[in-house]
């Protein structure tokens, strides 16, 4: 059962109560009766002491490598500081492959080659095979102890290998290769129940396999496994043999990954995931690029307003709506650019063919920057007793400024991914800060054109 918030809490006010008291068999006998998943949230709210107390307490390493695999990587790399070498392989030798091989990953270089060494020879050269593909691409997140059986041999044969497959992956589905490890096809563990015993396997397999290769980006395997709703997917090299296997709850973690980087990258905070986690230096040099952009964009603005002070002064009230025009052009852009970035991620926009979607978010913004234009207008002049040419520059202005939002929080992203750039990064300060700066710019134009017509 999910540990609540509330759970949560508490067990970590009673481990802290019990770690001031150095009562260390009350603490392991939690530490063995919790979830390593709920492991990984407490060790969150401790403090850098208390997780390496806690962490050095639990009483075996295959605990220890259940926790590892569900921690944050800061905080992984934050506890090995203080193992020894020996320490951490016996603790990485209780990890499934997957696992081992996410963790090696973020280790700095010279840390992972002497843990490589110290490993078992050939539990060494299936890491560094795995360490060879990109990372977050299938072969960084497949496991190469993939349950598979030969196309001789029978289903009553098949389900006997099935009941001694103590070490394998989860066994989803049965592979069937060939005498040179060449993926045939796949067979499910119901036909294997129903059909003769003495059936040979090359005889029920599907041959219609959905497969992916170890270079195969981790995004494009989780859209695969979530569309064909995949407990599992094979990978295959060139030649299409079977590689290994990339399950289901590792694109869980992929998927979650992503999403928190696009959030993120949206924010305009970055892309690292563990950002939290950062001390007060890091974490402030991470945002302030981001940040930069933001600033330099409103100097820009305000170059804008100071070229165009002489409309203002002359109309003072202009001043007033200045920021409701451009906070509603940079709402209205980041709600297009989340919508179409979110559609890119998932499959819905087709970064191709785009040029309906980018026309109907045209006329969104129109119809919107219409509607609102005219309310404020009305507002100006009823509740300000401003002008008609006060009331007609801010409903025309917001109009444009609105519809024009809407096009570059759509287009944005799509030119991005078309020039093979996260599109993420469109819906941060980038898109948000060009809106505001185009709208306060549009604003003023308009004002100068009406002031000759109207004023």
């Amino acid at each position: 059962m999910m540990m609540r918030n509330n759970e949560v809490i508490l067990l970590v006010d009673t481990l802290r109560k019990l770690h001031r008291r150095g009562a260390k068999v009350n603490i392991v006998k939690i530490l063995q009766k919790t979830h390593p998943a709920d492991l990984a949230h407490l060790f969150r709210s401790f403090t850098k002491e208390e997780r390496h107390d806690f962490f050095k307490l639990m009483p075996d390493n295959q605990l220890r490598g259940n926790l590892i695999s569900e921690l944050d990587d800061a905080i992984i790399i934050s506890l090995f500081d203080e193992l020894e070498d020996m320490e951490i392989v016996k603790i990485l030798l209780e990890m499934d492959y997957d696992d081992e091989n996410a963790v090696l990953r973020i280790l700095p270089e010279d840390l992972r080659d002497r843990l490589l060494e110290l490993m078992k020879d050939d539990e060494s050269r299936e890491l560094e095979a795995l360490m060879e593909y990109p990372d977050d691409s299938a072969g960084s997140l497949m496991t190469p102890e993939v349950f598979h059986l030969h196309e001789e041999y029978t289903a009553e044969e098949a389900i006997e290998k099935i009941r001694s497959a103590v070490d394998s992956e989860m066994v989803f589905y049965i592979y069937v290769v060939d005498d040179r490890n060449h993926l045939l096809g796949v067979v499910s563990l119901r036909q294997l129940i129903i059909v003769a015993p003495r059936t040979r396997l090359r005889n029920i397999i599907s041959e219609e396999v959905i497969s992916v290769h170890p270079e195969t980006d981790q995004e494009e395997v989780a859209r695969i496994i979530s569309r064909y709703d995949f407990l599992a997917i094979p990978v295959v090299d060139k030649e299409n043999k079977l590689l290994g296997i990339v399950t289901v709850d590792d694109i869980i973690d992929v998927m979650r990954e992503e999403a928190t980087e696009d959030l993120l990258q949206m924010a305009g905070v970055g892309r690292d995931r563990e950002i939290i986690l950062k001390s007060t230096w890091e974490a402030s040099k991470i945002r302030f690029p981001w940040l930069f952009t933001t600033w330099v964009g409103g100097l820009i603005a305000a170059i804008v307003i100071g070229f165009f002070q002489e409309i203002i002064s002359q109309f003072v009230l202009l001043a007033s709506f200045l920021p409701i025009i451009a906070g509603m052009g940079g709402n209205v852009g980041t709600q297009s650019s989340t919508i179409v970035t979110r559609g890119i991620a998932t499959g819905r926009v087709n970064p191709e063919r785009y040029w309906h979607i980018v026309y109907n978010e045209f006329k969104i913004g129109l119809f919107l920057g219409f509607t609102y234009g005219l309310l404020l207008g009305i507002v100006s002049i009823f509740l300000y007793q401003a002008t008609l040419f006060i009331g007609l520059t801010v409903a025309a202005a917001i109009t444009f400024a609105m519809t024009l939002a809407t096009f570059i929080g759509t287009y944005g992203p799509i030119l991005l991914t078309r020039m093979k750039i996260d599109p993420a990064i469109a819906t941060g300060p980038v898109v948000t800060t060009a809106i505001d700066i185009l709208g306060i710019a549009i604003y003023l134009l308009i004002a100068t054109f009406l002031s000759q017509w109207i004023g």
